[in-house]
């Protein structure tokens, strides 16, 4: 199964069709049917960085796609990280790791990568 197909069986009208969690410790990210889907490239840091902490050394990777949250207090578990460049990073709330997407300051609004969490109940 692609990483395309994947995804698709996530979308229920433009929507996360199940609950969205973590993919570490299972904390409650967000309900079913509070994101709207969304397709842009950004390049977010990897969830596991090599030793060298420099700012020039900071890996990345492009996504593509993400659920996207308009209302930070729609989340039910989410963590930020410092400001970095007009975003924050969210990290999982109950066991910090991540970021597992970002909150663009300018707009206020929150993209939720969809291959760094787990979809489903439990």
């Amino acid at each position: 199964m692609t990483e395309e197909s994947n995804f698709a069986a996530q979308i229920e009208n433009d929507r996360n069709k199940l609950s969205v969690r973590c993919q570490f410790c299972n904390c409650l990210m967000l309900k079913a049917n509070e994101g709207s889907y969304c397709e842009q490239e950004v390049d977010v840091p990897l969830m596991q960085q090599k030793q060298d902490r420099s700012a020039e050394a900071l890996q990345t990777e492009k996504l593509r796609h993400f659920w996207l949250i308009k209302d930070m207090m729609t989340f039910e578990n989410i963590g930020f990280s410092h400001t970095v460049d007009g975003r924050k990073f969210l990290v999982c709330a109950d066991c910090e790791r991540g970021p597992v997407g970002y909150h663009e300051l300018a707009s206020k609004f929150c993209y939720l990568a969809l291959g760094r969490v787990v979809h489903g109940d439990k």
